[in-house]
């Protein structure tokens, strides 16, 4: 199966559809009076449809397992088909295309099998997908220009060469992957200073400032320090969504202190300095955070 350990949990939903054709008349009718030999059709298919959508895992190989907390299956009768419209929902890490359409499926099958006596002419037909929504491309924002960051590496031991860099560059990339263009990448010492000198100098041209490093308990470790004073407004809900995601991973992302919060238009994060702390904490947040510039430029219609 896809890899699927890097994803956070969003709301998820799809609808998929079946149609299923009789030959005559005397089979809707039997379906819609409930006098099919076999029992109710629509009840019957429906549970087995249910029952289905839940299991897709144990049917289709690459399919993950996937807790499921809403399924409806509806039908439109139109002439001698009948349109199947099953939907399903879920909180998870990824989608649920395939469990409607496998919840279609097993609701055609079962009406062919239970109307088979009567109609030996049905058809299954048109099983497909009509709507997917959440995970990343329903939180993928769009902006008239690219948006620009500039990303600094805190690290003493990197600066002064002794070590190479690896979580600046795991940032640059994720950005990039998001659309956002790196204008500006430099290492430069974890010093109170020369933090919020960059900060200040690069916040007047980039939307973005991301530091990585600098975040941990060490004395020597001074980011938080450093921005804590520049920044108008704190987003303890960046902070938050980082080390949470960061913890269920690895325990001893509590100790991190990952900052985020606005100067101006511009938004500054402190990352932690590790290569999975970096990169974990940008698939945290990544892309939806660029919501962020959506609020501050006063368009806040989907903001909560």
């Amino acid at each position: 199966m896809v890899d699927i350990t890097h994803k956070i949990n969003t709301l998820r939903s799809a609808t998929a559809t079946a149609i299923v054709k009789v030959s005559q008349q005397a089979t809707i009718d039997a379906v819609v009076n409930n006098l099919v030999p076999k029992g109710n059709v629509m009840e019957m298919a429906k549970t087995a449809g249910l029952f289905a959508v839940k299991n897709t895992h144990l049917s289709i190989p690459d399919c993950h397992p996937i807790p499921i907390e809403f399924t409806s299956v509806e039908y439109k009768i139109e002439g001698l088909t009948i349109e199947i419209i099953f939907k399903v929902k879920t909180v998870y890490k990824t989608g649920v295309e395939v469990e409607a359409m496998h919840g279609a499926s097993i609701v055609a099958l079962t009406m062919y099998d239970m109307l088979k006596p009567i109609d030996k002419e049905i058809e299954i037909s048109t099983i497909k997908l009509i709507n997917k929504e959440g995970g990343k491309s329903s939180f993928k924002n769009r902006f008239p220009a690219t948006i620009k960051a500039a990303v600094f590496v805190c690290s003493d031991s990197i600066f002064a060469g002794d070590k190479e860099d690896r979580s600046g560059k795991i940032i640059v990339e994720k950005l990039e992957s998001c659309g956002v263009e790196t204008t500006h990448y430099e290492i430069i010492p974890d010093e109170v200073d020369i933090i919020q000198e960059r900060t200040k100098d690069y916040a007047k041209e980039n939307q973005l400032v991301i530091f990585t490093g600098g975040t941990g308990l060490s004395p020597r470790d001074v980011t938080p320090e450093a921005l804590a004073p520049l920044l108008e407004s704190r987003i303890p809900g960046i902070e938050e969504a980082v080390r949470n995601y960061g913890q269920e991973r690895m325990p001893y992302a509590m100790l991190s202190r990952t900052v985020a919060g606005t100067l101006g238009k511009t938004l500054v994060l402190a990352l932690p300095g590790s290569t999975n702390g970096a990169r974990e904490s940008m698939d945290a947040i990544f892309p939806h955070v660029l919501h962020v510039f959506h609020i501050l430029k006063g368009n806040n219609h989907d903001a909560k």
